[in-house]
Parts: structure tokens; sequence; C-alpha cells
């Protein structure tokens, strides 16, 4: 099945004209979406305000429990 639905893509945008410029703006949106965000818009916040891990999963568990 899954075979069936990777070759049905891949003959499909082998057989278009344009489609390694499609495949470019897809991994371009893949690598914007996975690696600039990220970055920006998501910080280790838990790194950056405790030092060992045992301070972190203390944190998280008193997150959890505590309502």
């Amino acid at each position: 099945m899954v075979k069936k639905v990777f070759k049905f893509y891949y003959e499909g945008f082998r057989n278009m004209t344009w489609g390694r410029k499609l495949w470019g703006i897809v991994l371009l949106k893949l690598f914007i979406m996975f690696v600039i965000l990220k970055i920006f818009f998501f910080p280790d916040v838990l790194k950056r305000d405790f030092t060992t891990d045992e301070e972190r999963s203390e944190h998280v568990l008193e997150q959890l429990t505590n309502p």
C-alpha cells in the first residue's frame, strides 16, 4: 500500500514539467516550518530556566500535579 502511494506520487511528479520546482518549494516550506519556526517561536524554556535534569523534572511534575 505504502509502496503504491509512493510510486503514484513519484511517477506523477517525475512526469511534470515543473516537478522539480514544486519539490523545491515543498522542501523549502518544510525547512521553514521545522527549523526557522522552532528556533524563533519555540525556545527550550526548561533548558533556559533550569540547569539540571532533576530541576526540570521537578518543575514539570509540579506543573502537572498542581491545578
